[in-house]
């Protein structure tokens, strides 16, 4: 697991966006996002969505619990499994029927359905910290790897 500082708004937009260099025509990949309320999750994938190309608003889905977006790379789903109480509560969502082999999946709050959902292949966890939010992460398949690459650069 590797550990990085985000300082603001724009860091953690800018995460985002590295991801989404990383994600573009890998086909399926399924990224998990952990964090308190506030913490960072929702803004991340926002810039990843912007990265993509998406121009309009990205707001987590902890209403709707899914929000497709349609990208010149394949489909986005983003879930907010907030308010689940478990894994049954998954049923409801068709999440499995809508995935296909160019779907990205950003899944926040994946605790919550845990047993439930396609295994990850990059796990972020942004945490507070004294200086903005720290974003830990891991890789559990090599598209997650090179997902890790582009967060956290060797050079």
């Amino acid at each position: 697991m590797q550990t990085r500082i985000l300082k603001d708004e724009q860091a953690t937009e800018g995460v985002g966006a590295q991801l989404a260099a990383a994600v573009a025509g890998q086909g399926a990949m399924v990224v998990t996002l952990s964090g308190d309320l506030g913490a960072g999750k929702t803004t991340l994938v926002r810039g990843l969505l912007r990265a993509l190309g998406h121009s309009g608003s990205v707001k987590s889905p902890t209403y709707t619990l899914i929000e497709p977006y349609e990208m010149a790379t394949g489909t986005v789903l983003h879930l907010d499994l907030y308010r689940l109480a478990g894994a049954s509560d998954l049923e409801g969502l068709g999440l499995r029927e809508q995935l296909d082999d160019t779907t990205l999946v950003l899944i926040e709050w994946p605790e919550r359905a845990a047993g439930g959902l396609p295994a990850p292949d990059l796990h972020l966890e942004l945490t507070r910290h004294p200086d903005g939010r720290a974003l830990q992460a891991m890789a559990f398949t090599a598209k997650g790897r090179v997902g890790m690459e582009q967060i956290f650069p060797t050079d």
